[in-house]
């Protein structure tokens, strides 16, 4: 099987490690991975901002670089979810205004190899042991795309069950946003903040060492939200985690 990793704008340009992370996971699990030079923003600040036809190059961008791949894993809800369910909607709209159905076609070579991690894992792999040693007290938050969008159900938790060391603590509240949302945590900073300082609350309530996500998004705003309190958790990407062996400890 042909696979590509799908960084992300957030993870290339803020936590690069991250890719790094998911490329070492999947490759310890004898993955083949590729990462296409060509690949660039999935359009979401565009779509999500109002702006339907500056996202449409990026969709068509998307399809010619992951078209040979017969699998497209990204460690992003966040950005799966806008493949899999904006870029639909996308080549409809194009489509229905009478520009042909190019877009429509890229969005179905798209939307079927487009896997977040934890879906590629549990779903393609079938594995939720992955080998992961990481010896801390971790909560877990489901970020909203792949809680209500992706429907991740319980993939996440599943894989970090399995992670040796770890002890999984119960977050209060763990379905509840988090307030970043993206161009909703500039357009709403105080309503944002304040969702934020919530989650914050609770996740300190957890007595955990670590918060982890499938969002570095999210976790970027958490992450700040807990800093300004002057937590001691820490802020950490489920693929570092799953990443972590005693022989590669998570620095």
């Amino acid at each position: 099987m042909r696979v590509a990793l799908f960084v992300t704008c957030v993870n290339d340009t803020l936590y690069p490690r991250t890719g790094r992370a998911t490329v070492r996971l999947l490759e310890r699990l004898g993955v083949a991975v590729d990462f296409p030079a060509a690949q660039s923003c999935c359009g979401q600040p565009q779509f999500n901002t109002g702006y339907r036809h500056e996202t449409e190059p990026l969709v068509r961008r998307f399809d010619a670089a992951f078209r040979a791949y017969d699998y497209v894993v990204t460690p992003s809800g966040s950005c799966a979810a806008m493949v899999r369910d904006n870029y639909p909607r996308v080549g409809a709209k194009a489509a229905a205004e009478g520009r042909g159905g190019e877009l429509a076609e890229a969005a179905a070579r798209a939307v079927p190899k487009t896997y977040e991690l934890t879906e590629f894992l549990v779903d393609v792999l079938g594995v939720t042991d992955v080998g992961a040693y990481f010896p801390h007290t971790v909560t877990y938050h489901p970020t909203c795309h792949g809680l209500r969008v992706l429907g991740l159900r319980d993939r996440p938790r599943r894989l970090l069950s399995h992670v040796r060391g770890l002890e999984l603590r119960e977050l209060d509240g763990a379905e509840e946003c988090c307030g970043f949302g993206g161009t909703f945590a500039v357009k709403n900073p105080d309503v944002s903040a304040a969702m934020g300082a919530d989650k914050a609350h609770a996740i300190e309530a957890t007595g955990a060492g670590a918060v982890c996500t499938v969002d570095n998004s999210c976790l970027m705003h958490i992450g700040g939200t807990l800093a300004r309190r002057g937590s001691r958790v820490r802020p950490v990407h489920l693929a570092e985690i799953l990443a972590a062996t005693e022989e590669e400890p998570y620095a």
